[in-house]
């Protein structure tokens, strides 16, 4: 009986042997740089701004809790994708796991949610770069013209969300110029070497990581335990079954979601997506089995840790009524800054917040930005080796840098056009969604392996089989319904876009397709 291509699965031992072969990416990367990877994607300037807004409109001081689910997920997540880059030490990440254990269709739907992550997550980071650029040479008394400070349209998250036409309003500018230029800056970067990339990364990390820091340690001795009460003013809760206003305790009537603290885990999980894109490098490091789990687990602890400082401080030092939505951090360091008795020189170190903050937040941007684009170009180049997107554009890699050059030029064109045009704003809740399905499925990925292959070289085990995949899966699955409804729409649209490029090339174009045909038909 012929398999069905569809759900036809990818073997483990063809996948080692093509890691083995000609025209792979360059093995440069060691624990240390992809674990500063790791740090670069996750890490950016929201740190300084929608923590604000989270506490202040969704959960209070217990966003502290919702860091701390939102970072259990991910690793329950990041041991399963670690023991996976460790066996597959290839491009591709999740696509490449769901390949070999779940078949063809799944494969390309996480490839395609990968594609969705990846882009979406540039072109919204490359829009907040724009915002920081801008209002620091504001300072010095230089301002774009309107026509080029942002996207045509903007999103209005004030909307219900079965009313399409109230989404989207004019903003009276024609593009998003600086986002568009920083995006050819970096799409240059990445197309020069991974080395370069690696390098420049790993300075951005080093400044907003002091910047983080910074705000943790002197923030800590203006902390007010009675801005903490209540800790949870919204709740614990904030689980809504697809926008089901009974099931959550905590309502925003106008906006049609659920508040409290599993509704802030929801939200801010955007927040950590990036630890994932270490194991698209997997390809590119020098000792994979050991290097790649490290970096991906170490990046992610590191973070959830900063994640939680920043928000203990925030909360701590301002009432979440009084938090600036727009500046929380930056902004209560100004208020510390007017309080009675206070030395100058501490004083003056809380008004230089603003500055460091401002640096801070544009190198983490970029570091976001570099990582992100840096990682959807790898996915194509695995889907492209199995003939699922066309080969002769995504899998080629420049025989002197050794990246997938065009690959990359034409992500970096589509990311110009995301970022300089479009709301991006909309786009980036639809990626939380599709990120947590990824997850999701790279732990049920891990017990199937564990079942079909049994045998095979797990350098790094996930440890508590097949307990920490079912939380892993759980959690994702409680925080996706934790998302406004909207959000499930969109995601609909968006994977029936795939399937349409999937049946209307990629089944009849790949390798493993072409492979089972000819069997079919007794062709050698």
């Amino acid at each position: 009986m012929a398999t069905n291509q569809l759900f036809a699965t990818k073997k483990l031992n063809d996948l080692l042997a093509e890691a083995k072969g000609d025209d792979r990416l360059k093995r440069v990367l060691g624990p240390v740089s992809l674990t500063a990877l790791g740090i670069g994607a996750i890490i950016g300037a929201g740190i300084f701004v929608s923590t604000g807004s989270a506490a202040k409109e969704v959960a209070g001081p217990a966003l502290m809790l919702s860091y701390v689910v939102a970072g259990l997920t991910c690793i329950f997540a990041a041991l399963c994708y670690a023991e996976f880059a460790s066996m597959a030490p290839v491009a591709g990440s999740a696509y490449t796991y769901a390949y070999c254990t779940m078949g063809e269709l799944f494969a390309w739907i996480i490839g395609w949610d990968l594609v969705l992550e990846y882009a979406v997550g540039s072109a919204t980071v490359a829009n907040g770069w724009s915002g920081y650029f801008q209002a620091v040479i504001a300072k010095v008394g230089i301002v774009l013209p309107k026509e080029l400070q942002s996207a045509p349209i903007k999103f209005n998250h004030s909307a219900p969300w079965n009313d399409f036409a109230a989404w989207f309003e004019p903003t009276g500018s024609f593009v998003n110029l600086p986002a568009v230029i920083i995006v050819a800056i970096i799409t240059a970067v990445l197309v020069k070497g991974i080395s370069e990339s690696a390098g420049f990364n790993a300075f951005m990390v080093g400044i907003k990581v002091f910047a983080v820091l910074f705000v943790i340690l002197v923030g800590y001795f203006f902390i007010n335990p009675a801005n903490y009460e209540p800790f949870a003013p919204f709740g614990y809760g904030g689980f809504s079954l697809l926008g089901v206003k009974d099931l959550s305790v905590g309502w925003d009537d106008k906006a049609g979601k659920p508040l409290g603290m599993l509704a802030g885990a929801a939200i801010i999980f955007f927040a950590y997506i990036g630890f994932d894109s270490v194991s698209t490098h997997a390809e590119e490091a020098k000792n994979p089995s050991r290097d790649v789990p490290i970096g991906i687990i170490a990046s992610l602890i590191v973070c959830t840790i900063l994640y939680i400082g920043v928000v203990a401080v925030l909360t701590g030092m301002v009432s979440y009524k009084d938090i600036d939505k727009n500046a929380g951090v930056s902004s209560a360091f100004k208020e510390a800054a007017k309080v009675e008795g206070i030395s100058p020189l501490m004083k003056s170190i809380l008004l230089s917040s603003e500055v460091i903050i401002a640096c801070a937040g544009v190198a983490g941007i970029t570091s976001v930005l570099l990582v992100m684009m840096l990682s959807g170009p790898r996915v194509f180049l695995a889907m492209a080796r199995d003939g699922l997107v066309p080969k002769a554009f995504f899998a080629d890699v420049h025989p002197t840098f050794k990246t997938p050059w065009l690959s990359t030029i034409g992500i970096g064109i589509f990311v110009m056009i995301l970022a300089g045009l479009l709301p991006i704003d909309a786009l980036l809740e639809l990626a939380n969604i599709g990120t947590l399905f990824a997850f999701a499925v790279v732990c049920a990925a891990v017990m199937v392996m564990r079942q079909t292959n049994p045998t095979a070289a797990r350098p790094f085990r996930c440890p508590l089989v097949p307990i920490v995949p079912i939380l892993g899966i759980a959690l994702c699955i409680l925080l996706m319904l934790s998302l406004p409804v909207g959000n499930w729409l969109r995601l609909v649209v968006w994977l029936l876009i795939g399937l349409v490029i999937y049946f209307g090339y990629g089944k009849q174009h790949s390798t493993l397709g072409k492979s089972l045909r000819n069997e079919t038909a007794g062709t050698p």
